[in-house]
Protein backbone atom coordinates (compact mmCIF):
# COMPACT_ATOMS: atom_id res chain seq x y z
CA UNK A 1 0.00 0.00 0.00
CA UNK A 2 1.32 2.93 -1.04
CA UNK A 3 2.26 5.91 1.81
CA UNK A 4 2.01 9.94 2.06
CA UNK A 5 5.29 10.09 3.03
CA UNK A 6 6.84 7.50 0.67
CA UNK A 7 5.28 9.47 -1.84
CA UNK A 8 6.85 12.37 -3.77
CA UNK A 9 3.93 14.91 -5.44
CA UNK A 10 6.23 17.02 -6.80
CA UNK A 11 5.33 17.75 -10.80
CA UNK A 12 1.94 16.03 -9.84
CA UNK A 13 -1.82 17.36 -8.75
CA UNK A 14 -3.40 15.70 -5.67
CA UNK A 15 -7.43 15.65 -5.13
CA UNK A 16 -7.71 15.63 -1.34
CA UNK A 17 -10.61 14.79 0.04
CA UNK A 18 -10.66 16.70 3.61
CA UNK A 19 -13.61 16.86 6.39
CA UNK A 20 -14.19 20.50 6.26
CA UNK A 21 -17.37 20.32 7.65
CA UNK A 22 -16.63 23.26 10.04
CA UNK A 23 -19.02 25.02 12.63
CA UNK A 24 -19.85 28.52 11.54
CA UNK A 25 -22.15 31.59 13.10
CA UNK A 26 -24.35 33.72 11.68
CA UNK A 27 -22.11 35.64 10.09
CA UNK A 28 -20.50 32.98 8.38
CA UNK A 29 -17.18 32.89 10.66
CA UNK A 30 -15.82 29.96 11.69
CA UNK A 31 -16.36 28.60 15.38
CA UNK A 32 -13.79 25.93 15.98
CA UNK A 33 -11.87 25.72 12.93
CA UNK A 34 -9.59 21.94 14.70
CA UNK A 35 -10.49 20.10 11.32
CA UNK A 36 -9.12 22.39 9.29
CA UNK A 37 -5.73 22.44 11.49
CA UNK A 38 -6.25 18.05 11.75
CA UNK A 39 -5.84 18.13 8.32
CA UNK A 40 -2.48 20.49 7.36
CA UNK A 41 0.39 18.28 7.40
CA UNK A 42 -1.05 16.36 4.45
CA UNK A 43 -2.02 19.42 2.94
CA UNK A 44 1.33 21.21 3.66
CA UNK A 45 3.76 18.10 2.66
CA UNK A 46 1.97 18.25 -1.00
CA UNK A 47 2.95 21.74 -1.32
CA UNK A 48 6.20 21.30 -0.08
CA UNK A 49 7.28 18.39 -2.48
CA UNK A 50 6.31 20.85 -5.36
CA UNK A 51 2.66 18.86 -5.74
CA UNK A 52 -0.61 21.32 -6.88
CA UNK A 53 -3.38 20.98 -4.31
CA UNK A 54 -7.00 20.15 -4.95
CA UNK A 55 -9.28 20.40 -2.08
CA UNK A 56 -12.57 18.67 -1.88
CA UNK A 57 -14.91 18.60 1.00
CA UNK A 58 -19.02 18.84 2.45
CA UNK A 59 -20.14 21.21 4.65
CA UNK A 60 -23.53 20.59 6.60
CA UNK A 61 -26.27 18.70 4.42
CA UNK A 62 -27.65 20.77 1.61
CA UNK A 63 -30.78 20.16 -0.29
CA UNK A 64 -30.32 21.97 -2.84
CA UNK A 65 -27.57 23.49 -5.53
CA UNK A 66 -26.63 25.68 -4.81
CA UNK A 67 -27.34 26.63 -1.01
CA UNK A 68 -25.34 30.06 -0.04
CA UNK A 69 -25.70 28.62 3.71
CA UNK A 70 -23.27 25.71 3.26
CA UNK A 71 -20.73 27.60 0.69
CA UNK A 72 -17.17 26.45 1.34
CA UNK A 73 -16.37 29.98 0.24
CA UNK A 74 -16.75 31.13 3.74
CA UNK A 75 -13.35 29.49 4.84
CA UNK A 76 -11.61 29.95 2.11
CA UNK A 77 -9.49 33.41 3.87
CA UNK A 78 -8.76 31.06 6.62
CA UNK A 79 -7.44 28.46 5.08
CA UNK A 80 -5.58 30.29 2.82
CA UNK A 81 -3.82 31.98 5.87
CA UNK A 82 -3.20 28.78 7.89
CA UNK A 83 -1.97 27.00 4.62
CA UNK A 84 0.25 29.83 3.95
CA UNK A 85 -0.78 30.35 0.06
CA UNK A 86 -3.39 32.24 -2.01
CA UNK A 87 -6.20 29.40 -2.01
CA UNK A 88 -7.74 29.58 -5.37
CA UNK A 89 -11.52 28.69 -5.55
CA UNK A 90 -14.03 26.90 -8.12
CA UNK A 91 -17.42 28.03 -7.50
CA UNK A 92 -18.95 24.76 -8.66
CA UNK A 93 -17.08 21.19 -8.22
CA UNK A 94 -18.44 20.24 -11.69
CA UNK A 95 -18.39 22.07 -14.86
CA UNK A 96 -15.67 24.42 -17.34
CA UNK A 97 -14.26 26.58 -14.86
CA UNK A 98 -13.72 23.70 -11.97
CA UNK A 99 -11.71 21.70 -14.73
CA UNK A 100 -10.15 24.79 -15.90
CA UNK A 101 -8.73 25.90 -12.87
CA UNK A 102 -7.56 22.61 -12.33
CA UNK A 103 -6.07 22.45 -15.21
CA UNK A 104 -3.72 25.36 -14.76
CA UNK A 105 -3.00 24.67 -11.02
CA UNK A 106 0.62 24.70 -11.08
CA UNK A 107 3.24 22.85 -8.13
CA UNK A 108 3.02 24.86 -5.09
CA UNK A 109 -0.26 26.09 -5.46
CA UNK A 110 -3.93 25.15 -4.32
CA UNK A 111 -7.38 25.13 -5.46
CA UNK A 112 -10.99 24.40 -2.90
CA UNK A 113 -13.74 23.07 -4.84
CA UNK A 114 -17.15 24.36 -4.27
CA UNK A 115 -19.58 22.00 -1.60
CA UNK A 116 -19.48 18.39 -3.25
CA UNK A 117 -22.60 17.88 -1.38
CA UNK A 118 -24.60 20.44 -2.97
CA UNK A 119 -24.76 17.68 -6.43
CA UNK A 120 -27.21 14.51 -5.26
CA UNK A 121 -24.29 12.42 -6.77
CA UNK A 122 -21.66 12.40 -3.54
CA UNK A 123 -23.99 10.75 -0.99
CA UNK A 124 -25.60 8.81 -4.01
CA UNK A 125 -29.43 9.33 -3.21
CA UNK A 126 -32.00 11.14 -4.49
CA UNK A 127 -33.89 14.43 -3.33
CA UNK A 128 -37.48 15.61 -2.71
CA UNK A 129 -40.47 13.92 -2.12
CA UNK A 130 -41.58 10.77 -3.78
CA UNK A 131 -45.28 9.46 -3.86
CA UNK A 132 -44.65 5.01 -3.61
CA UNK A 133 -41.30 3.24 -3.15
CA UNK A 134 -41.69 2.55 -6.79
CA UNK A 135 -40.92 6.47 -7.51
CA UNK A 136 -38.31 6.62 -5.07
CA UNK A 137 -36.33 3.27 -6.15
CA UNK A 138 -36.17 4.66 -9.99
CA UNK A 139 -34.91 8.10 -9.01
CA UNK A 140 -32.03 5.85 -6.89
CA UNK A 141 -31.64 4.26 -9.66
CA UNK A 142 -30.72 7.50 -12.07
CA UNK A 143 -28.82 9.14 -9.44
CA UNK A 144 -26.47 5.86 -8.86
CA UNK A 145 -26.23 5.96 -12.55
CA UNK A 146 -24.93 9.78 -12.91
CA UNK A 147 -23.16 9.38 -10.25
CA UNK A 148 -20.55 7.37 -12.31
CA UNK A 149 -19.67 10.41 -14.44
CA UNK A 150 -19.75 12.75 -11.29
CA UNK A 151 -16.85 10.05 -9.79
CA UNK A 152 -14.90 10.37 -13.30
CA UNK A 153 -14.94 13.82 -13.26
CA UNK A 154 -13.49 14.23 -9.83
CA UNK A 155 -10.96 11.71 -10.80
CA UNK A 156 -9.92 13.17 -13.95
CA UNK A 157 -8.79 17.00 -12.05
CA UNK A 158 -5.37 14.82 -10.61
CA UNK A 159 -3.01 12.18 -10.63
CA UNK A 160 -2.84 10.70 -7.27
CA UNK A 161 -6.33 10.59 -4.75
CA UNK A 162 -5.11 11.14 -1.02
CA UNK A 163 -8.22 10.14 1.33
CA UNK A 164 -7.33 12.55 5.07
CA UNK A 165 -11.33 12.27 5.84
CA UNK A 166 -12.16 9.66 8.50
CA UNK A 167 -15.10 11.54 9.62
CA UNK A 168 -16.58 10.32 5.88
CA UNK A 169 -14.62 7.39 5.87
CA UNK A 170 -17.84 5.29 6.83
CA UNK A 171 -19.93 6.30 3.71
CA UNK A 172 -19.75 4.98 0.34
CA UNK A 173 -19.56 8.24 -1.08
CA UNK A 174 -17.91 9.21 -4.44
CA UNK A 175 -15.03 11.35 -3.52
CA UNK A 176 -14.74 9.16 -0.13
CA UNK A 177 -14.74 5.60 -1.36
CA UNK A 178 -15.82 5.54 -5.20
CA UNK A 179 -13.12 7.96 -6.57
CA UNK A 180 -10.32 5.78 -5.43
CA UNK A 181 -11.39 3.17 -8.17
CA UNK A 182 -10.13 5.70 -10.30
CA UNK A 183 -6.38 5.37 -9.15
CA UNK A 184 -4.08 2.59 -9.30
CA UNK A 185 -2.21 1.41 -5.68
CA UNK A 186 0.85 3.20 -6.21
CA UNK A 187 -1.47 6.77 -6.72
CA UNK A 188 -3.48 6.32 -3.49
CA UNK A 189 -3.26 6.70 -0.08
CA UNK A 190 -4.08 7.87 3.29
CA UNK A 191 -3.34 11.34 4.49
CA UNK A 192 -1.91 11.59 7.66
CA UNK A 193 -5.15 12.08 9.92
CA UNK A 194 -6.43 9.09 8.18
CA UNK A 195 -3.06 6.93 8.69
CA UNK A 196 -3.41 8.32 12.93
CA UNK A 197 -6.96 7.29 13.08
CA UNK A 198 -6.34 3.75 11.37
CA UNK A 199 -3.74 3.20 13.37
CA UNK A 200 -5.73 4.41 16.68
CA UNK A 201 -8.23 2.16 15.89
CA UNK A 202 -6.28 -1.17 15.01
CA UNK A 203 -3.92 -0.14 18.17
CA UNK A 204 -7.52 -0.37 20.40
CA UNK A 205 -8.90 -3.38 18.56
CA UNK A 206 -6.24 -5.39 17.38
CA UNK A 207 -3.08 -4.55 19.19
CA UNK A 208 -4.72 -4.44 22.61
CA UNK A 209 -2.40 -3.55 25.59
CA UNK A 210 -4.36 -5.66 28.64
CA UNK A 211 -6.64 -4.79 30.97
CA UNK A 212 -8.57 -2.87 28.22
CA UNK A 213 -11.29 -1.09 29.53
CA UNK A 214 -13.63 1.21 27.75
CA UNK A 215 -16.41 3.25 28.61
CA UNK A 216 -19.83 3.63 26.75
CA UNK A 217 -21.81 6.84 27.64
CA UNK A 218 -25.13 8.00 25.91
CA UNK A 219 -28.37 8.00 26.23
CA UNK A 220 -29.99 4.95 24.83
CA UNK A 221 -28.75 1.38 25.08
CA UNK A 222 -30.55 0.92 21.30
CA UNK A 223 -27.99 3.24 19.84
CA UNK A 224 -24.87 1.53 21.32
CA UNK A 225 -26.16 -2.39 20.85
CA UNK A 226 -23.87 -3.55 18.13
CA UNK A 227 -20.93 -1.17 19.61
CA UNK A 228 -21.63 -2.95 23.21
CA UNK A 229 -21.73 -6.23 21.43
CA UNK A 230 -18.30 -6.30 19.41
CA UNK A 231 -16.55 -5.06 22.62
CA UNK A 232 -17.95 -7.66 24.74
CA UNK A 233 -15.74 -9.92 22.42
CA UNK A 234 -12.59 -7.58 23.46
CA UNK A 235 -12.39 -6.01 26.77
CA UNK A 236 -11.98 -6.83 30.27
CA UNK A 237 -13.84 -4.15 31.94
CA UNK A 238 -17.05 -2.39 30.29
CA UNK A 239 -17.99 0.50 32.43
CA UNK A 240 -21.85 1.48 31.67
CA UNK A 241 -22.66 5.60 31.61
CA UNK A 242 -25.01 7.97 30.67
CA UNK A 243 -28.46 7.55 30.43
CA UNK A 244 -27.75 3.99 29.61
CA UNK A 245 -27.57 3.54 33.25
CA UNK A 246 -30.85 3.68 33.98
CA UNK A 247 -32.27 1.49 31.70
CA UNK A 248 -29.58 -1.25 33.08
CA UNK A 249 -31.08 -0.37 36.56
CA UNK A 250 -34.19 -0.54 36.00
CA UNK A 251 -33.74 -3.86 34.45
CA UNK A 252 -31.91 -4.97 37.44
CA UNK A 253 -35.39 -4.59 39.49
CA UNK A 254 -34.38 -0.89 40.78
CA UNK A 255 -36.25 2.96 40.87
CA UNK A 256 -35.31 5.15 38.32
CA UNK A 257 -37.85 8.08 39.25
CA UNK A 258 -37.88 10.52 36.17
CA UNK A 259 -34.72 9.38 34.51
CA UNK A 260 -34.11 8.54 30.82
CA UNK A 261 -34.78 4.90 30.46
CA UNK A 262 -35.76 2.55 27.64
CA UNK A 263 -38.78 0.76 28.96
CA UNK A 264 -38.97 -1.52 25.51
CA UNK A 265 -35.17 -2.99 26.30
CA UNK A 266 -34.78 -3.83 29.93
CA UNK A 267 -34.49 -7.62 28.26
CA UNK A 268 -31.76 -6.13 25.95
CA UNK A 269 -29.89 -5.14 29.03
CA UNK A 270 -30.42 -8.14 31.07
CA UNK A 271 -29.35 -9.97 28.23
CA UNK A 272 -26.10 -8.27 27.40
CA UNK A 273 -25.06 -8.64 31.43
CA UNK A 274 -25.28 -12.46 30.94
CA UNK A 275 -23.36 -12.23 27.99
CA UNK A 276 -21.05 -10.20 29.82
CA UNK A 277 -20.75 -12.64 32.20
CA UNK A 278 -20.30 -15.41 29.95
CA UNK A 279 -17.21 -13.76 28.16
CA UNK A 280 -15.44 -12.89 31.69
CA UNK A 281 -15.96 -9.24 31.09
CA UNK A 282 -16.69 -7.07 34.25
CA UNK A 283 -19.70 -5.24 33.32
CA UNK A 284 -19.11 -1.84 35.73
CA UNK A 285 -22.47 -0.12 36.89
CA UNK A 286 -23.02 2.99 38.87
CA UNK A 287 -23.62 2.40 42.42
CA UNK A 288 -25.14 6.09 43.38
CA UNK A 289 -25.95 8.87 40.93
CA UNK A 290 -26.49 12.64 41.06
CA UNK A 291 -30.43 13.25 41.08
CA UNK A 292 -32.58 16.47 39.83
CA UNK A 293 -36.15 17.49 40.67
CA UNK A 294 -36.05 19.31 36.75
CA UNK A 295 -33.86 18.51 33.68
CA UNK A 296 -31.78 21.87 34.52
CA UNK A 297 -28.38 23.20 35.83
CA UNK A 298 -30.28 25.08 38.47
CA UNK A 299 -32.46 22.03 39.83
CA UNK A 300 -32.52 20.37 43.15
CA UNK A 301 -30.23 17.99 43.88
CA UNK A 302 -29.47 15.25 46.09
CA UNK A 303 -27.40 11.86 46.08
CA UNK A 304 -28.95 8.74 46.03
CA UNK A 305 -28.10 4.92 45.31
CA UNK A 306 -28.91 4.35 42.05
CA UNK A 307 -31.89 2.17 42.17
CA UNK A 308 -33.31 4.05 44.97
CA UNK A 309 -34.66 7.54 42.92
CA UNK A 310 -37.76 9.35 43.96
CA UNK A 311 -40.73 9.95 41.87
CA UNK A 312 -40.22 13.42 40.06
CA UNK A 313 -36.70 13.30 40.39
CA UNK A 314 -34.14 12.16 37.43
CA UNK A 315 -30.54 11.12 37.36
CA UNK A 316 -28.54 13.95 35.67
CA UNK A 317 -24.69 12.63 36.61
CA UNK A 318 -22.78 9.21 38.99
CA UNK A 319 -22.45 10.03 42.33
CA UNK A 320 -18.83 10.56 44.38
CA UNK A 321 -18.79 6.66 45.54
CA UNK A 322 -19.21 5.31 41.49
CA UNK A 323 -16.75 8.60 40.48
CA UNK A 324 -14.36 6.37 42.31
CA UNK A 325 -15.31 2.98 41.14
CA UNK A 326 -14.97 3.89 37.45
CA UNK A 327 -11.50 5.99 38.59
CA UNK A 328 -9.95 2.58 40.16
CA UNK A 329 -10.84 0.37 37.46
CA UNK A 330 -9.35 3.33 34.81
CA UNK A 331 -6.23 3.63 36.52
CA UNK A 332 -5.15 -0.02 36.35
CA UNK A 333 -6.10 -0.16 32.41
CA UNK A 334 -3.53 -0.11 29.69
CA UNK A 335 -6.06 0.24 27.15
CA UNK A 336 -8.47 2.27 27.57
CA UNK A 337 -11.67 3.69 24.92
CA UNK A 338 -13.81 6.72 26.64
CA UNK A 339 -17.28 7.09 24.00
CA UNK A 340 -19.39 9.12 25.96
CA UNK A 341 -19.75 11.32 29.03
CA UNK A 342 -21.29 10.09 32.31
CA UNK A 343 -24.18 12.73 32.47
CA UNK A 344 -25.48 15.91 31.70
CA UNK A 345 -21.60 17.27 31.53
CA UNK A 346 -22.92 20.71 29.25
CA UNK A 347 -24.88 22.13 33.04
CA UNK A 348 -21.70 22.76 35.08
CA UNK A 349 -23.70 21.64 37.93
CA UNK A 350 -23.38 17.81 36.39
CA UNK A 351 -20.12 17.71 35.24
CA UNK A 352 -18.24 15.83 37.71
CA UNK A 353 -18.49 12.30 36.46
CA UNK A 354 -17.56 12.91 33.85
CA UNK A 355 -14.31 14.81 34.67
CA UNK A 356 -13.43 12.65 36.92
CA UNK A 357 -13.09 9.91 34.11
CA UNK A 358 -11.44 12.07 32.14
CA UNK A 359 -8.78 12.83 35.30
CA UNK A 360 -8.40 9.11 35.54
CA UNK A 361 -7.76 8.45 31.99
CA UNK A 362 -5.03 11.09 32.36
CA UNK A 363 -3.28 9.77 34.90
CA UNK A 364 -3.55 5.82 33.01
CA UNK A 365 -2.00 7.62 30.19
CA UNK A 366 0.70 9.19 32.09
CA UNK A 367 1.59 5.59 33.50
CA UNK A 368 1.77 4.21 30.04
CA UNK A 369 -2.02 3.25 29.09
CA UNK A 370 -3.02 3.85 25.44
CA UNK A 371 -6.39 5.92 25.47
CA UNK A 372 -8.45 6.55 23.08
CA UNK A 373 -11.32 9.83 23.07
CA UNK A 374 -13.62 9.43 20.75
CA UNK A 375 -17.73 10.29 19.57
CA UNK A 376 -18.63 13.90 19.63
CA UNK A 377 -19.37 14.17 23.45
CA UNK A 378 -16.57 12.55 24.77
CA UNK A 379 -14.59 15.19 22.78
CA UNK A 380 -15.83 18.27 23.91
CA UNK A 381 -15.92 16.63 27.20
CA UNK A 382 -11.63 16.67 27.31
CA UNK A 383 -11.24 20.23 25.33
CA UNK A 384 -13.89 21.82 28.45
CA UNK A 385 -11.96 20.44 30.92
CA UNK A 386 -8.94 20.97 29.40
CA UNK A 387 -7.47 17.06 29.57
CA UNK A 388 -6.74 17.18 25.58
CA UNK A 389 -3.20 16.85 25.70
CA UNK A 390 -3.48 14.53 28.62
CA UNK A 391 -5.06 11.54 26.55
CA UNK A 392 -3.06 9.73 23.92
CA UNK A 393 -5.39 10.47 20.91
CA UNK A 394 -8.74 11.88 20.45
CA UNK A 395 -10.85 10.94 17.19
CA UNK A 396 -11.86 13.26 14.68
CA UNK A 397 -14.40 10.42 13.35
CA UNK A 398 -17.95 10.49 15.18
CA UNK A 399 -19.83 7.62 13.37
CA UNK A 400 -16.79 6.64 11.56
CA UNK A 401 -15.04 5.51 14.94
CA UNK A 402 -18.33 3.80 16.50
CA UNK A 403 -18.61 1.99 13.11
CA UNK A 404 -14.83 0.80 13.53
CA UNK A 405 -15.48 -0.11 17.02
CA UNK A 406 -18.61 -1.93 15.81
CA UNK A 407 -15.75 -4.34 13.74
CA UNK A 408 -17.57 -3.06 10.14
CA UNK A 409 -15.77 -2.80 7.01
CA UNK A 410 -15.36 1.06 6.36
CA UNK A 411 -16.05 2.65 2.90
CA UNK A 412 -13.32 4.79 2.55
CA UNK A 413 -10.93 2.60 4.57
CA UNK A 414 -11.21 -0.42 2.32
CA UNK A 415 -11.05 1.91 -1.16
CA UNK A 416 -7.48 2.83 -0.25
CA UNK A 417 -5.81 -0.63 1.30
CA UNK A 418 -8.58 -3.21 -0.06
CA UNK A 419 -9.78 -4.09 3.45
Amino acid sequence: MQTIDKFNFAGKKAFVRVDFNVPVDENFQITDDNRIRAALPTLKKILADGGALIIASHMGRPKKNPDTKYSLKVIVPHVSKLLGVDLKFAPDCMGEEAAKLAASLKGGEALLLENLRFYAEEEGKPRGEFATDEEKAEAKKVVKESQKKFTATLASYADCYVNDAFGTAHRAHASTALIAKHFDENNKMFGYLMEKEVNAVEKIMKDTARPFTAIMGGSKVSSKIEIIENLLTKVDNLIIAGGMTYTFTKALGGKVGNSICEDDKLDLALELLEKAKKNNVKMVLAVDAKIADSFSNDANTDFVKVGEIPEGWEGLDIGPETEKIFADVIKASKTILWNGPTGVFEFDNFTSGSRAVGNAIVEATKNGAFSLVGGGDSVACVNKFGLYDGVSYVSTGGGALLEAIEGRVLPGIEAIRGY
